[in-house]
């Protein structure tokens, strides 16, 4: 297939690419590098000796989107752009509006003008919020206790309202846990800017050097160890549930959505021991308050993807933390290492 790759630059999107090229499809990336840099794109062609279309755009200008799907051709589209950073949603909540429902919008008026109706979204499993059962399945409630996660929500209210104007269309909703680790190569991983927001990226920036310790957000969560507990997923496995989504979509008009993790959870203390072994490194760290619109375990329930998308998660948690080491200590300063 075509495949139009909104936020294709970013950390979820690169490792996507890369899969999706080994697989034959033709790909155009669109991003703008608002959290993104150009030379993931270089070490993508260096990966998979392939080479694909891009443009520097904003999804959420209408005229350049329409442009773009026009001339490329696009059978479908994978939409990562957005904002995802759950404290800044806090502090900044219309830019938060703006991006990431404003540029859904701007998407799909572009779809329509160029006749492209599949697409596969870069949902979270932020939208659900605080569990009223555990693990979270499809059906749960959604009661997202954060900006960043209603943001989602909307946009998921969006695809399905689109979807249902559009009866041919489909549309696939990943809702994602926890992705954490690189691409095994460790020329493609995860470079936040300013400090990262995310577990795995600060504990491999404190392994390398680049920070003195960890903050621990809360320590009397109703855990095993009083931490957080997430549902950690290999970025890769990540990406390869977009290729069985879109395959999916290829296949079946509609609107789903599929929960994207392993049904393991793990603490924070448990990733930094994991990371610990896997660096050889200590991780100095310090209790801190928790932050607002965190809850304390959140795990999912995969069968659906399963069962639905023949897709499974294969990488466990030595896995994520070896990748992301290999990563982490060729790349001490990201992508600005040269």
């Amino acid at each position: 297939m075509r495949v139009l790759v909104t936020g294709g630059a970013g950390y979820i999107g690169s490792h996507t690419i890369v899969e999706l090229l080994a697989r034959g499809h033709e790909v155009c990336v669109v991003d703008n590098f608002d959290n993104s840099s150009p030379l993931v794109l270089d070490r993508i062609r260096e990966l998979t000796n392939r080479d694909f279309t891009f443009h520097e755009a904003d999804v959420r200008d209408t005229g350049a989107m329409s442009v773009i799907l026009q001339e490329f051709g696009a059978d479908a589209v994978i939409h990562f752009a957005g904002l995802k950073a759950v404290g800044e949603s806090e502090k900044e909540p219309l830019r938060y509006f703006d991006v990431n429902n404003g540029g859904t919008v701007s998407l799909l008026q572009a779809m329509d003008a160029a006749g492209c109706a599949r697409i596969v979204f870069s949902s979270s499993a932020t939208v659900y919020g605080e569990p009223v059962y555990l693990p979270f399945d499809e059906n749960h409630p959604c009661a997202p206790s954060n900006v960043y996660g209603r943001t989602k929500h909307v946009a998921e209210s969006i695809l399905r309202d689109w979807q249902h104007a559009n009866p041919d269309a489909s549309v696939v909703l990943l809702r994602y846990f926890n992705p954490v680790g690189a691409h095994p190569s460790g020329r493609i991983g995860e470079d936040p800017r300013d400090i990262p927001n995310n577990l795995m990226p600060f504990v491999a920036q404190v392994a390398v050097g680049r920070r003195d310790r960890l903050s621990v957000f809360g320590d009397d969560y109703d855990t095993h160890d009083g931490t957080g507990v997430r549902d950690y997923i290999h970025v890769v496995d990540l990406a390869r549930a977009h290729i069985a989504a879109l395959d999916h979509a290829a296949e079946k008009s509609g609107a789903q959505a599929f929960n994207i993790g392993t049904g393991q959870g793990y603490s924070v203390l448990d990733m930094v021991a994991a990371f610990s072994r896997a660096s050889g490194r200590d991780i100095p760290y310090e209790i801190v308050p928790r932050r607002a619109g965190d809850i304390g375990t959140s795990l999912a329930d995969p069968a659906l993807a399963n069962t639905v998308l023949g897709w499974r998660a294969t990488h466990d948690l030595d896995d994520m933390c070896a990748s992301t080491w290999a990563w982490q200590s060729a790349n001490p300063n990201g992508y600005g290492s040269g």
